[in-house]
């Protein structure tokens, strides 16, 4: 499998310089290739191909005075900026299509995005120097704050300017079966919530962080200050890092949060199984703000690559299954309750449940069940509750019922 190392980077001010010229650079090949096809596609003329477009924009366009400044950056920056369009627009089309949840056709770029990156590949001729430094082409050594060795040689290296002002490498690597775990016999169900972040089936529950909310008032004054500052000044870019500084520190307490969390369910048990919630249907309640903060998707994803890693079994339950209706001890479903009911009595065999608990574990038992394909591929909605290959999409919403309006007599409608 691929996996992608970061790494912290210290250019110098002239290395800075260059980069910034790289950024320009590939910004500019792609929003002239953009410009291309979409002049096309306005004219009815047929689609350019990227092998014309690397010819025109590139290679021609370095030989004229508008464009000559494209020769002092490595043109494998250029050539892997073409590359990224031609996947904006395959993800495009592919969304049309159905094969992938549905986004935006591919947009201008412009100096002013939060995200400035270029990406050399095995052509580039970079290189990590005996002095543990990135050496890269037309920028030179690069320090790097290595955290970790890599497994081994990347195939590609993308630096990464984010908007507080930080450079980054990251680095695609390929691994093997190596580092599989030894087998456990843990098995947990987990119950994602706000209140708890999480909740085991072994009855565990791990708090809420709630890294932005505990921010909110810091984050809150820097953007008022960011606000008072006149618009094109030098004091309203330096209020725009220190915002984006602000909210780096809450991504990036999070992420490690989620990465801690993930490694201790994985080397613990040998399956974890967890319900695909609708996260997109949430965010649009006046939850948003706290299913944000959480981040269940990236926490959820991160459960998926490390089990695959490292040898574990991972399943998604269907977000359909009705965890909280069921009793865990003797499988009676005692209808739905509302948010308020914490804990309740089955009326079945009278055992006393605590409502996330006894959630975690019906998800256990479901996806033990899933794991060993008990269940069928497809429920009676067409969503798919068996392992799958690939994650499981997002774009899938909780069908809302609309309300039923009143007939003309005097009776209630049934």
């Amino acid at each position: 499998m691929q996996l992608r190392y970061t790494f912290r980077i210290e250019p110098g001010p002239g290395q800075r310089t260059a980069l910034a010229r790289a950024f320009g650079c590939a910004r500019v090949v792609y929003n002239d290739a953009l410009r291309a096809r979409e002049n096309a596609r306005m004219h009815g003329l047929p689609f350019p191909k990227t092998g014309d477009l690397s010819k025109a924009l590139i290679t021609d366009a370095k030989q004229t005075p508008e464009r000559e400044w494209l020769g002092e950056v490595s043109a494998v920056v250029l050539q892997q900026s073409l590359r990224d369009l031609d996947t904006a627009y395959r993800n495009f089309f592919d969304g049309l299509k159905g094969k992938r949840p549905k986004m935006g056709a591919p947009r201008f770029k412009s100096k002013r995005d939060s995200q400035q990156a270029v990406r050399f590949t095995a052509n580039a001729r970079w290189s990590i120097t005996p002095g543990r430094k990135l050496r890269l082409p037309k920028i030179g050594n690069v320090k790097v704050r290595w955290s970790r060795n890599l497994p081994s040689t990347p195939s590609s290296v993308t630096v990464v300017k984010d908007a507080s002002g930080r450079y980054f490498a990251s680095f695609v690597v390929e691994t093997d079966d190596t580092e599989a775990l030894p087998g456990t016999a843990g098995e947990v169900g987990i119950d994602l919530g706000l209140t708890h972040f999480a909740v085991l089936s072994d009855g565990r529950r791990i708090a809420s962080p709630r890294f932005f909310r505990r921010a909110e008032k810091k984050l809150r004054k820097a953007q008022q200050d960011l606000s008072r500052k006149a618009k094109g000044s030098n004091n309203r870019r330096k209020a725009v890092v220190k915002v984006a500084q602000a909210h780096a520190r809450v991504a990036a307490a999070r992420r490690d949060f989620h990465h801690k969390l993930s490694t201790m369910l994985i080397r613990e048990n040998q399956a974890v199984h967890v319900e695909d919630l609708a996260v997109k249907g949430l965010t649009r309640t006046r939850l948003a703000k706290s299913v944000h903060d959480a981040g269940w998707s990236a926490f959820v994803s991160m459960l998926e690559y490390k089990a695959a890693r490292y040898g574990r079994v991972f399943t998604r339950v269907d977000r359909f299954f009705p965890s909280s209706q069921l009793c865990s001890a003797c499988g009676f479903k005692d209808g739905p309750k509302s948010l308020a009911v914490r804990e309740w009595t089955c009326q079945e065999c009278g055992t006393v449940h605590d409502r996330d608990v006894n959630a975690a574990r019906n998800i256990r038992t479901e996806g033990h069940k899933v794991a060993a394909g008990q269940t069928e591929t497809q429920n009676a909605r067409g969503a798919q509750v068996g392992p799958a290959p690939v994650p499981a999409q997002r774009a899938t919403r909780t069908p809302v019922r609309k309300k039923q309006e009143p007939t003309r007599s005097s009776q209630p409608a049934s």
